[in-house]
């Protein structure tokens, strides 16, 4: 068998076994993105929470969700994308939890307020009663 007779079949297979692990190891880099959806829910989340009223009635839970949306930035620009996505869901359900205690605040001040409007006016009922 002369060299131009012998098979180029290994060649080939080495090739496409090469090719094929150069594909996977791309692939397998490429599988892994930055957690841009996480971040972009955790953004608007944050954004939809920071209000005046939310500012005012759960300050110290809006600043632990704003926090975390900075330091899950923070491991998004190191590349800890791992990180990054734990951060961002917990500073989407810090914002979450922000906004019920705001609302729940704002539920208690309006019952107080019914509550003190009831007293003044069965005060008023009894003094006029009384006469």
């Amino acid at each position: 068998m002369t060299s131009s007779t012998l098979p180029r079949r290994p060649f080939a297979v080495l090739t496409m076994a090469m090719l094929g692990s150069a594909a996977l190891l791309l692939g397998g880099c490429a599988s892994k993105p930055g957690p841009k959806a996480e971040m972009a829910v955790a953004n608007a989340a944050v954004q939809r929470a920071s209000t005046t009223g939310t500012s005012e009635d759960a300050a110290a839970q809006l600043q632990v969700a704003t926090g975390k949306l900075a330091s899950a930035r923070q491991a998004m620009a190191s590349k800890d994308f791992e990180r990054a996505r734990q951060l961002a869901e917990q500073a989407q359900v810090d914002a979450q939890v922000a906004e019920l205690h705001a609302q729940s605040e704002r539920s208690r001040k309006a019952a107080q307020e019914s509550q003190d409007a009831a007293r003044v006016l069965r005060d008023e009922i009894n003094r006029n009663t009384v006469r």
